[in-house]
C-alpha cells in the first residue's frame, strides 16, 4: 500500500512532524522483536540507561566504514526509504535502542553526521517523546509526542535542527496537553491518561552522507 506521508502531518506544531501509526503489523512488530534478541550479546552496547545495536557502521566525523545490513533490517529500512524523506538518498544506517521501565535518554540533537530526518519505529511499548528549547539554564518544554507501539514518526526542520529530544526516566506516562498528536493515534486518549511502560525496541533510521571509501566487509575478506 502507497502512503502519501502529507496526509500524516500534524498541524498544530512549527515544523515538521510526520506521524504514522500502525505502519508495521502486528506480525511484523513480532518479527524484528525476534531478530532484535537473537544478536549475540557483543552485538549490543551497553549504557547507563539503556543498551543498542548499530547497523550499517559507526557513524564518525571523517566518514562511515559501512558494514553489511542484515536482509531482514534492510526490509524497513526500505519501508522508510520508500517514502522518500531523504530525497534523493536512501537509508544506511539503524541504531537499535532497548529502553526498559524507567529508562530514557538525555535532551540532546541528532547532530551534523546524519541526513537532517529523524525516521523512528517503536517496538514493544509506547514512549514519551518530548522537546525543549533554550540552553542549559534556561530551558522551555515546547510539545511532546505519544508514540504508540508499531508507529512511525518522522522528525524534519525544526525539531531535528532547532528542538532538543529527550525521553523521560519513568515507569509510566501521564498524558498532558502538551502532547499534540493524540488525534492522529491508532487508539483514542485522553489528557490525564497514565499509560504503563513496558520495555521498548526502537528502531531510528537515518542516511549518513559521509562514507569511507574502505568497506570494512571487503578489508576482512581480502585481508588488507
Amino acid at each position: 500500500m502507497s502512503i502519501n506521508i502529507d496526509d500524516y502531518k500534524l498541524q498544530n506544531v512549527p515544523n515538521t512532524i510526520y506521524y504514522i501509526p500502525n505502519f508495521i503489523t502486528e506480525e511484523e512488530e513480532n518479527h524484528i522483536l525476534k531478530k532484535v534478541y537473537e544478536a549475540p550479546k557483543p552485538k549490543w552496547t551497553c549504557l547507563k540507561s539503556r543498551r543498542l545495536q548499530d547497523y550499517g557502521g559507526i557513524p564518525r566525523r571523517n566518514g562511515m566504514i559501512t558494514e553489511p545490513i542484515p536482509e531482514w533490517l534492510q526490509f524497513y529500512m526500505d519501508k522508510v526509504s520508500d517514502l522518500n524523506v531523504f530525497q534523493s538518498v536512501r537509508a544506511n544506517h539503524v541504531l537499535i535502542n532497548e529502553y526498559e521501565p524507567g529508562q530514557g535518554i538525555m535532551a540532546h540533537f541528532d547532530g551534523m553526521l546524519f541526513f537532517p530526518v529523524i525516521t523512528t519505529i517503536s517496538c514493544g511499548s509506547h514512549t514519551v517523546l518530548e522537546f525543549i528549547e533554550g540552553s542549559d539554564g534556561n530551558r522551555q518544554p515546547v510539545c511532546n509526542l505519544l508514540l504508540e507501539r508499531r508507529s512511525l514518526v518522522i522528525l524534519t526542520n525544526d525539531f531535528y535542527k532547532k528542538y532538543m529530544h529527550l525521553i523521560d526516566e519513568r515507569d509510566s506516562d501521564v498524558l498532558d496537553e502538551n502532547c499534540i498528536n493524540l488525534d492522529k493515534c491508532a487508539d483514542k486518549y485522553e489528557v490525564g491518561t497514565e499509560l504503563k511502560r513496558q520495555t521498548r525496541i526502537s528502531l531510528t533510521i537515518r542516511n549518513v552522507p559521509k562514507l569511507c571509501k574502505v568497506n570494512l566487509f571487503d578489508m576482512l575478506m581480502t585481508g588488507k
